[in-house]
C-alpha cells in the first residue's frame, strides 16, 4: 500500500485489518482483540512503510551534511515538525521540540524551566489523577529548588475538586501541571477553565496530552496553555518519539537541559553559546525515522478526521460502559461526566492481574494494575483496576468479547456469572 493511500472502510470500526497488519494475528489461537490503546496504539501500514522507506531511501544524519541524502533527511525532519505544529495548531514550527515522548517532554520543562525559575517557597500545583511522569519530575525539581508540591484532590467519581483547585492557587503558584485526559480513568479535564484561572493567578500551565491527541482535536492556541506534551506511540506512530509544544517566548528564556551536538551555536573551551529553540533542546542525533513515522501517523488521523475518531470512540465508550457495568460483581472506576475512551473497572473476588491473564487466554489484551497512577489508586482505596481502552479500529464485537471473557473469569473464580 502506498504511504499516502487510505482505503475505504465500512462496518463497525473506522479502520481495521486492512490498515493495521497486526490485527490479523491470532493470539493463543484466538482472534486478537486489542483493548490496551491507552498504553500504546497499533501502527497502520502507512506508518510502518514510511519509517521503512526512510531507511531504504533517505537515511542520513540531518542539518550538518551537504550531500543529497542529508538534505533529504533534513527536509523530512522539518516536515515532521510542521506536521506536529499543524496537529496542535501552534503558531510557529519552532515552538515544537522533538523528544522521546511525554515523559521526556515533561522532564525537559521541569529541569529547564523549573530549575531556572523556581525558588524556595514557590509552589508547583499538580492533581491527584496525574501519571507518575507528571509527578516525579516535579518532586525531583522541588527537592532541588526548595519549591513545594501541592495537589488538587479528586472526587470519588474521578473529577477534579474545582473549589479546592481555586483555593490552592495563590501568589506562590508558579506552575500548574495537569493531564488533559486521565490515563487511569478517562476523565477529560476542563482545560480552558483551569488554564484561565491558573494564568490569572500568575502561574504557567503544562498539559500532559498523552491520552488526548489521538482521540480528539487539540488546539493549543485556543487552550492558551504554555506547554503541551504528547507521545507518538499513543498516536498510531512509532515508539521513542514525541513532542513538546512551548510558547516561543518561554522557550527562548529556557536554558538547555542536555548538551552535545546540534544544540550549540559556538563552542570553545572558554565558552559555549547555544542555538535558538527548538534546536537548543534537541542535543545529539535525533530519532529521524521516528519523526518520519510520526508525520505519517498524523497524516493518517487527519485524513480520517479527529472529530470522527472522537465520535466513534465516544459511542464505543457508552456501549462498553452499559455492557460491562451491567455485569454483576463489576464496579466501574471513574464515572466522570466527561470522559474519553477509557473504561476502568474491578471485578469482585478477582485481582486485576488475574483478570488480565484470563482475558489474555481469550486473545483479549487489556491493561491491569495501577497504570502509573499509584497515588490515585490510593485515593480510591484500590490496588489497581482492569482497563479497557479504545481506538479507531475497535468495534462492538470487541466489547462483546470483553463481556464474555469477564463472565468466563467470574465463572472460573467463584461462579459469579455465566460461563
Amino acid at each position: 500500500m502506498s504511504v499516502l493511500a487510505f482505503p475505504s472502510r465500512t462496518g463497525g470500526c473506522l479502520r481495521g485489518v486492512e490498515d493495521f497488519p497486526i490485527l490479523s494475528r491470532r493470539i493463543r489461537n484466538k482472534p486478537l482483540v486489542y483493548l490496551d490503546n491507552a498504553a500504546t496504539t497499533q501502527k497502520p501500514e502507512v506508518v510502518i512503510e514510511a519509517e521503512s522507506l526512510y531507511y531504504r531511501e533517505s537515511n542520513a544524519n540531518i542539518h550538518r551534511g551537504v550531500h543529497w541524502l542529508s538534505q533529504r533527511a533534513t527536509d523530512l525532519y522539518d516536515e515532521g515538525r510542521e506536521s506536529v505544529r499543524r496537529l496542535l495548531n501552534a503558531a510557529r514550527s519552532d515552538e515544537i521540540v522533538f523528544t522521546r515522548g511525554t515523559t521526556e517532554a515533561i522532564n525537559l520543562v521541569a529541569y529547564s524551566w523549573g530549575c531556572s525559575q523556581l525558588r524556595a517557597g514557590d509552589e508547583v500545583l499538580i492533581t491527584a489523577m496525574e501519571h507518575h511522569s507528571n509527578i516525579v519530575p516535579w518532586q525531583l525539581v522541588c527537592e532541588q529548588t526548595g519549591a513545594l508540591l501541592r495537589v488538587v484532590p479528586v472526587s470519588d467519581c474521578g473529577e477534579l475538586d474545582l473549589e479546592a483547585f481555586e483555593a490552592l492557587l495563590g501568589p506562590r503558584t508558579r506552575m500548574f501541571a495537569v493531564a488533559h485526559v486521565s490515563n487511569a480513568l478517562g476523565t477529560v479535564n476542563p482545560l480552558p477553565w483551569l488554564i484561565e484561572r491558573a494564568h490569572a493567578a500568575g502561574a504557567r500551565v503544562l498539559v500532559d496530552g498523552a491520552q488526548a491527541v489521538a482521540h480528539m482535536p487539540v488546539d493549543v492556541r485556543a487552550l492558551g496553555c504554555d506547554f503541551y506534551a504528547f507521545s507518538g506511540h499513543k498516536l498510531y506512530g512509532p515508539t521513542g518519539i514525541g513532542a513538546l509544544y512551548g510558547r516561543a517566548e518561554l522557550l527562548a528564556t529556557m536554558p538547555p537541559w542536555q548538551g552535545g551536538g546540534d544544540m550549540i551555536r559556538t563552542v570553545s573551551f572558554e565558552r559555549t553559546t547555544y542555538a535558538p529553540p527548538p534546536q537548543r533542546f534537541e542535543a545529539g542525533t535525533p530519532n529521524i525515522a521516528g519523526v518520519v513515522g510520526l508525520a505519517a501517523a498524523i497524516g493518517y488521523v487527519e485524513h480520517l478526521g479527529l472529530d470522527k475518531i472522537a465520535a466513534h470512540e465516544q459511542a464505543l465508550l457508552a456501549h462498553a460502559t452499559e455492557a460491562v457495568g451491567a455485569i454483576d460483581g463489576v464496579r466501574l472506576i471513574g464515572t466522570a461526566a466527561h470522559k474519553s475512551g477509557i473504561l476502568s473497572f474491578t471485578v469482585d473476588g478477582i485481582h486485576p492481574h488475574d483478570l488480565g491473564t484470563i482475558l489474555d487466554t481469550q486473545g483479549i489484551a487489556i491493561r491491569a494494575g495501577h497504570h502509573c497512577a499509584m497515588p490515585l489508586m490510593t485515593r480510591l482505596g484500590i490496588p489497581g483496576t482492569a482497563r479497557a481502552s479504545f481506538a479507531l479500529y475497535n468495534d462492538e464485537n470487541d466489547i462483546a468479547a470483553l463481556v464474555a471473557a469477564i463472565r468466563k473469569a467470574q465463572h472460573m473464580f467463584n461462579g459469579g456469572g455465566q460461563p
